[in-house]
């Protein structure tokens, strides 16, 4: 399975921000933006992953990783002319995913701990589609997913003026390879965007469209305001200080999952020594499990 973080857009909703550097590099307490999403595909095991940006914020997340081998990943990194919606991202990366599964983020949004078992049951699906429902107070502002009475899906809107449930559907999304064909021929919406809640729709149609529910244990943000950004930052910062480990942390997850040794940690964790960031990674490193 590949991986993509589409970290692109104008990000108008937190200008004037926005006009000094990409929404998915600003800080979320002590990490850029694009560390969470990024180290959701990692824990779900996806090594290989390529990131959509703008021609002008690209360079900058270059800078940041590389080519992600320090991590013991493959980042690659494609450049987005232009918004052309969320769906448009399978276009862009179609050379990149080939024959393979895809698992697309977006990179503004920051998922709590506890998702692990979700991504499992994610992962295993070879077949069909997978999107993860959040409950949220204000639904008619994202996608809705709605359920008859059996608990089965039967229906998924965008932004719908009067939304049948408070499920909104995040921007974490794993697709088995029919995506790219099925992006090609959904027609731009009346904002002029491939939407990803028409490719949810085909899958929807074809029987094959699968909803993992969230709750509070699994906290979910989609920083794209000044109040959601805060409140993720806080978020993020309360639960590291009270449980004393990170989330969204890629060089703690690299290790974790085998990508690189206690001795390549430990290299990555001495580059970042007088930040508290590079002192917990020591403190990571030297713990015997």
């Amino acid at each position: 399975m590949k991986g993509i973080i589409l970290a692109g857009g104008s990000g108008t909703r937190l200008i004037p921000l926005t006009r000094v550097i990409s929404k998915s590099l600003l800080p979320v307490y002590d990490k850029p933006m694009f560390y969470y999403p990024l180290s959701i595909l990692m824990e779900a095991g996806i090594k290989d992953i390529m990131i959509i940006s703008s021609s002008s914020d690209l360079p900058r997340f270059i800078d940041v990783l590389g080519d992600g081998s320090q991590l013991g990943i493959s980042l690659q990194y494609e450049v987005e002319p232009s918004p052309i919606g969320i769906a448009g991202a399978f276009l862009i990366g179609e050379t990149f995913i080939g024959q393979d599964n895809v698992a697309l983020i977006l990179g503004d949004n920051v998922f709590g701990h506890n998702l692990g078992p979700l991504l499992k049951k994610a992962v295993s699906r070879s077949h069909g589609a997978t999107v993860f429902g959040f409950p949220v107070d204000d639904p008619e502002r994202f996608g809705v997913v709605s359920f008859n009475d059996a608990g089965q899906v039967n229906s998924i809107e965008e932004k719908p003026a009067e939304p049948k449930s408070n499920y909104a559907v995040t921007g974490l999304y794993f697709y088995d390879n029919r995506v790219v064909d099925i992006a090609k021929k959904i027609k731009p919406s009346a904002r002029g965007e491939l939407e990803i809640t028409d490719v949810n729709k085909a899958y929807l149609e074809m029987g094959a469209l699968h909803v993992e529910l969230m709750g509070k244990e699994c906290p979910w943000f989609d920083t794209g305001t000044p109040g959601s950004l805060l409140e993720a930052a806080v978020y993020v910062r309360q639960f590291e200080e009270e449980k004393g480990v990170k989330i969204g942390c890629v060089e703690e997850l690299s290790f974790k999952k085998g990508f690189v040794s206690r001795d390549q940690l430990i290299t990555l964790a001495n580059s970042q020594t007088k930040s508290g960031y590079g002192k917990y990674l020591l403190r990571v490193a030297n713990t015997k499990e």
